[in-house]
């Protein structure tokens, strides 16, 4: 059997990259929501994600969105970031938002602005190079709404031709990650719409091309954590994008909507050595807070996580192996379900405390003032949100 002591050092491997649009204002395609305290800044989007790191011990990076986060001296920023406890981690381009990308960014038929968004990929690189960034995370909103709206096959030669050039420009210690998505904002077909389509086009550039799974960008039904197998079984799981969904791409906090989807998905991590350092997996979120408040649903959001973590790891796996064997399906099942059951909270706030943390964050943030100090200061300006 399993002992939460026998998992603590296993735990302390976790860490979970925040991303600095949850600190913005977000919302639906109907309304955005203001809200006070939020960030008008890159550097206070930092201070936020910061504070979420001090309150867990667990968001030791921050992702950068550019052209949001575009500041003139990178290395500055990073310094910055530093100085308040967390470093820059992944830089997530955009080739969705300028209305040159309309009918496509990589895809698109026009070769001027194919060239535009394999050189915007390329000017983040350069960013990275000033950050010491590791992972350039590519998403495209590219595909087409009506059938013979665009040629579906030379749209993915394009695409293939635009990553290589892209990949060609990597630093030695750098990854390019290709996030897949199954639908939105294109309805018909999307370029990159399942993790075979973004496995295919990085295997054919290299090693240092990785898969990146977002929890919210798959049809009903599918089993995210099959996908998760088979990505580390084949050495190509780069990241995950952590939310949760009721319908859709919700970008909801992770767990809320199915935490023993969240639990599988960490089974599967742990069994393929996900949490090893040599693995390269990244943990990031991604979500868009669109009627809380946004630091205490990131803490919220990394305690999720890490919660889901511990109970997959006192998962009895002899157990189940011995289960498996003798072709015990209900027994092999129990196993697994005694382990999501456990109730870890108890032990995991006497194991903050054991590492100068507050044993609940949360309350630890409403009781610090935090959010009442940002909001009486930040007062003026534009607040950061979508473009």
């Amino acid at each position: 059997m399993t002992t939460f002591d026998s998992i603590t050092d296993d735990l302390a491997r976790l860490a979970i990259e925040v991303p600095s649009w949850a600190y913005g204002n977000s919302g639906t395609r109907f309304k955005v929501f203001g809200s006070a305290g939020t960030p008008r800044t890159v550097h206070e989007k930092i201070a936020d994600a910061a504070t979420v790191h001090r309150m867990t011990g667990l968001a030791p990076t921050v992702a950068l969105h550019l052209p949001w986060d575009r500041v003139e001296d990178y290395a500055a920023l990073s310094r910055y970031a530093q100085d308040l406890g967390v470093s820059l981690g992944t830089v997530n381009s955009n080739t969705f938002q300028d209305d040159d990308y309309k009918l496509g960014s990589l895809t698109n038929a026009d070769p001027a602005v194919r060239r535009k968004a394999v050189q915007h990929n390329i000017d983040c690189l350069g960013a990275m190079n000033e950050t010491g960034s590791r992972d350039l995370k590519i998403w495209l909103a590219d595909g087409t709404n009506y059938p013979g709206q665009g040629d579906i096959r030379a749209r993915q030669d394009w695409l293939a031709e635009g990553l290589a050039e892209i990949y060609a420009h990597l630093g030695t210690k750098q990854r390019l990650v290709l996030e897949y998505k199954f639908f939105e904002p294109a309805f018909y077909h999307t370029d990159v719409p399942d993790w075979g389509t973004s496995y295919a086009h990085v295997v054919a550039l290299g090693e240092r091309a990785m898969v990146c799974l977002d929890t919210g960008h798959h049809a009903p039904g599918t089993n995210i954590e099959f996908i998760v197998a088979q990505l580390l079984r084949l050495g190509r799981l780069g990241s995950f994008d952590f939310n949760s969904r009721f319908y859709a791409d919700d970008d909801l906090i992770v767990g809320a909507a199915d935490p023993f989807q969240l639990f599988r998905i960490m089974v599967e991590v742990i069994r393929g050595g996900g949490l090893t350092p040599s693995t390269g997996v990244a943990f990031m979120l991604d979500q868009c807070h669109n009627i809380e408040d946004k630091v205490p649903g990131q803490i919220r959001s990394v305690l999720n996580v890490q919660e889901m973590t511990a109970r997959a790891l006192l998962l009895d796996t002899d157990a189940l192996d011995r289960a498996r064997t003798a072709g015990d399906v209900l027994g092999a099942n129990a196993v697994l379900m005694d382990a999501f059951y456990t109730d870890v909270r108890a032990p995991l706030r006497a194991w903050r405390e054991e590492r100068g943390l507050p044993a609940d964050p949360m309350a630890a943030y409403a009781a610090s003032g935090y959010q009442q100090t940002i909001e009486a200061d930040r007062v003026g300006g534009t607040q950061a949100g979508w473009n």
